[in-house]
């Protein structure tokens, strides 16, 4: 029964006797094939290991023959768990799989076509499998490369493209709907955490809406003492709460994804993750991640919102071992207190330009402030904008008259479309008026910004007050 066979393991799967004479008197495997498994089959680790230094290749050549040619479900699963077995024991040995002699071996496609065909310890092995054999292929075997071409077959073998999109569609379709009720969303989650380093699977995640499906599973983890059961729970929801945090981690690094989650509710709950754990690894992956989307976007102002610069502060209080996660904190403590600075500096702005009164001060003329918050202008409709624009209209004190026209210039130079907002407003015709004013200080500040206005940023550059 299907639900049998989701709780089997590699060590009763091992157990069993596979009839390997029978499979050759039926010609579905060879006489070398044959002698190979006996030397192999049912030895010591050490037996084995020193096998498989000697003719590795061979060994994987009468592993993958099987899954091609042999549809018993009980062999199959004999196979995934001797190939899981030694993989386990040395991960290095997934580069046997990409050996010179396999050249026209199709070695993925048993993998990619369990996958979908196999029960739950089926699918869960050959998706371990195929996640470790992918990540040890040679850098030349690139995006679109193939593993060579079968020289009895007219078809090509299966792409690294088939692979990473076959892998891909698989792990959505299991977090969406798992074929094991508990280790369906771990398992696709483990692999994740793998194959995101790969440029190809990050864009067909992202293509496939997978960002989405990964979010719900960062919840805080309780750390109360609990029962045996509870507390093996506990850790399978501790290390569920890592590998998604680690994916995250790795989509922080490809754009199109970092889209997604400027949207989304993803940094709030890692925030109320970092917040209560004192798992190191959690925390670090958490910080390695905020650090990374601190300077994109409007993350930086979001995290302020968050309260993260109080949580680093925290965080900083306790003692970690991990080197990284301490410089991290320090480097994450720095970008937040350059954010609140930024924020509080426009927030004072914002103020003087609300009152209505404006004077010289050391922010008007600074090209730092108007480059970083440049942006911050377009919050509530231009408010900022417009409410420069009725000083001109309404003051009366000469200072504020000439500091508003010369705000109103920067803001054309800096703005990609500033001049096209300014005239939109109907701000050219107000300046203009201020070209003929009493005080000098005010025609000044109304040429530059006319100056502005029609030259376009381009051209302006040059021209200073």
């Amino acid at each position: 029964m299907a639900t049998d066979q989701a709780e089997l393991t590699t060590d009763q799967v091992l157990k069993r006797d596979i009839p390997w004479e029978t499979y050759m008197t039926t010609k579905l495997i060879t006489g070398t094939a044959l002698q190979l498994l006996r030397r192999y089959d049912k030895r010591p680790e050490s037996q084995r290991a020193s096998l498989l230094d000697d003719d590795g290749p061979s060994y994987v050549r009468v592993f993958v023959s099987i899954l091609r040619d042999i549809f018993k479900e009980e062999t199959v699963e004999y196979v995934l768990a001797l190939i899981d077995e030694m993989l386990t024991a040395n991960p290095k040995r997934a580069r046997l799989f990409h050996d010179a002699s396999l050249a026209n071996e199709d070695i993925y496609e048993p993998f990619v076509r369990l996958l979908w065909k196999g029960n739950w310890f089926i699918q869960e092995k050959s998706c371990k499998i195929l996640a470790l054999i992918v990540s040890a292929r040679p850098k030349s075997q690139h995006s679109g490369a193939i593993n060579g071409e079968a020289s009895n077959s007219k078809s090509k073998l299966t792409t690294i493209d088939d692979v990473l999109k076959g892998l891909v569609d698989w792990l959505c379709a299991q977090l969406r709907n798992p074929s094991h009720p508990s280790r369906g969303i771990p398992s696709a989650v483990n692999c994740l955490a793998t194959l995101l380093k790969e440029p190809l699977v990050r864009s067909s995640f992202v293509q496939a809406d997978g960002v989405k499906l990964l979010i719900p599973f960062i919840n805080p983890v309780s750390n109360q003492t609990t029962p045996v059961a509870s507390s093996q729970s506990n850790q399978q929801s501790m290390q569920l709460l890592y590998e998604t945090c680690l994916c995250i981690w790795l989509l922080s690094f490809y754009e199109p994804a970092v889209e997604y989650l400027a949207t989304s509710n993803c940094l709030s709950r890692m925030a109320e993750v970092v917040r209560s754990s004192t798992k190191e690894k959690v925390v670090r992956v958490i910080v390695m991640t905020f650090k990374n989307l601190l300077p994109k976007g409007s993350f930086g102002p979001l995290m302020v919102d968050l309260g993260m610069p109080q949580i680093v502060q925290n965080l900083k209080a306790n003692a970690w071992g991990d080197e990284d996660l301490v410089e991290a904190l320090n480097q994450l403590d720095e970008g937040l207190k350059y954010n609140v600075k930024q924020l509080s500096s426009f927030e004072k702005y914002k103020q003087e330009v609300l009152l209505g009164h404006l004077d010289w001060s050391p922010v008007h003329k600074d090209a730092f402030f108007w480059r970083e918050n440049i942006k911050n202008f377009e919050e509530n409709d231009f408010q900022i904008l417009r409410v420069l624009i009725t000083i001109l209209d309404t003051s009366n004190d000469p200072r504020s008259l000439a500091v508003a026209c010369f705000d109103l210039s920067q803001f054309v130079q800096q703005h990609p479309s500033g001049r096209i907002i300014v005239n939109d407003l109907q701000a050219k015709e107000r300046v203009m008026k201020l070209m003929n004013h009493e005080n000098a200080e005010v025609t000044k500040n109304a040429l530059l910004c006319i100056q502005r206005l029609f030259l376009g940023a381009k051209y302006a550059s040059f021209l200073q007050a």
